[in-house]
């Protein structure tokens, strides 16, 4: 592709070179190696070509030939080749190497989206700078491989096609980097929200041997929309609340709805008003205001009604039309709610459902035995929804015995 526009280069050794990179070594002692497919033209040893993503030139210092793990110097590839070039400054996995007077990009096949998905952490102490460098290194190699950061929940995350694929991973970051890990199922980011109006004095009073800490806000909640997240809304009159510890309220609010509610979990869909207050000419700061906002939100937020909210995926599942009743009872067990089904190629049923994310960590799994390896899926978080009353309960004891 040039400019937008595709184009047709040919095959022939004799022509302007141009590669494109299929996959990425990470050697413990040589570094990163780009395995490129050569395309068109000849390469050889110190040919300067331009990476299309970064617009930046690279110089190829030297061209290789893997037999096993050794890499045997070559003096050319030719167009249909596939050579190992070594320490590229700036190359990913699917860049395209081309001359600089013909800029095109060659377009290749998307990574197969994860479908399964561990947490990992390290065994040892002290690890854990070596395992996120191993697993981004992981990560350039294998572009099926995904790796990311739950802040949330605090726990680092690899997402695979598949149990053996994971496990493989894990070996190689033993084998190959050194770094044990121990695997745990990936946490669910539930969240809380309310379902009532409710309003609570916030009051913080500390008296020290110097200047103390006194403030008082009054806080008015109301539920908001599912997925409106935060607002704030200043309703002091009278200067009751000086203007300049307002903006200490708001961030305590905040505070305390990322520090979590009833359950430990983040609050969110909440309206807060600010109406009243009081303060101290001496000891009042905004310490004060952001404490009285915190105190007086946990307050209110105990008489609104609050409830457990657990994230929702739309799955869309495509299945022979054969398996189609077994995957619309597995859908229900797993309190699925069926949007429709349609017909796909040939003899296939797409199925369209909405089914808490909790309910679809081992789906990829569970399908593969259900349809005999011949179905396939979709996700994509959906909306979060309550928690039906009596998993909820099940849910905080559960919480309660992992905190104890």
């Amino acid at each position: 592709m040039a400019g937008g526009d595709e184009t047709t280069i040919p095959v022939d050794p004799a022509g302007e070179p141009l590669a494109r990179v299929f996959k990425t070594i990470a050697d413990p002692y040589v570094g990163r190696i780009s395995l490129l497919h050569v395309l068109s033209g000849t390469l050889r040893p110190d040919a300067v070509l331009v990476n299309s993503r970064t617009h930046t030139e690279e110089k190829l210092h030297s061209l290789q030939m893997l037999r096993g793990k050794e890499g045997l110097p070559i003096s050319e590839a030719q167009a249909g080749d596939i050579v190992a070039v070594p320490k590229l400054a700036d190359v990913q996995t699917g860049d395209t190497l081309a001359p600089k007077s013909m800029p095109v990009v060659v377009l290749g096949t998307e990574p197969p989206t994860p479908l399964l998905s561990i947490a990992v952490k390290p065994r040892a102490k002290g690890d854990e700078d070596r395992l996120m460098t191993a697993l981004h290194k992981l990560q350039e190699e294998d572009g099926a491989l995904t790796v990311r950061r739950e802040d949330e929940t605090h726990q680092t995350v690899i997402s695979g096609m598949g149990d053996t694929h994971l496990q493989i991973a894990c070996e190689r970051l033993h084998r190959k980097y050194g770094v044990d890990v121990e695997t745990e199922p990936v946490k669910i980011p539930y969240r809380e929200t309310i379902t009532k109006p409710a309003e609570a004095e916030g009051k913080y009073k500390k008296q020290t041997g110097g200047h103390g800490q006194f403030g008082v806000c009054n806080l008015r909640l109301e539920p908001l929309e599912r997925g409106a997240g935060f607002e704030f809304v200043d309703a002091v009159v009278g200067g009751a609340i000086p203007r300049q510890f307002i903006p200490a309220v708001e961030k305590g609010l905040q505070e305390a709805m990322a520090a979590g509610g009833v359950h430990g979990f983040p609050v969110v869909d909440v309206k807060v008003t600010c109406f009243d207050g009081k303060y101290h000419s001496v000891d009042s700061s905004e310490m004060s205001f952001k404490m009285a906002a915190s105190i007086g939100f946990k307050e209110a937020l105990a008489q609104a009604g609050p409830v457990l909210l657990e994230p929702v995926s739309r799955l869309e599942v495509t299945v022979p039309a054969s398996h189609q009743g077994d995957v619309l009872g597995d859908l229900n067990a797993r309190r699925g709610r069926v949007l429709g089904t349609d017909a796909g190629d040939g003899d296939e049923q797409v199925v369209v459902a909405l089914v808490p994310t909790a309910e679809l960590s081992r789906y990829a799994t569970d399908l593969r035995s259900l349809t005999g390896g011949r179905g396939r899926f979709r996700l994509r978080h959906e909306s979060y929804e309550p928690v039906p009353a009596q998993m909820a309960e099940r849910l905080a004891k559960q919480l309660e015995a992992e905190r104890a």
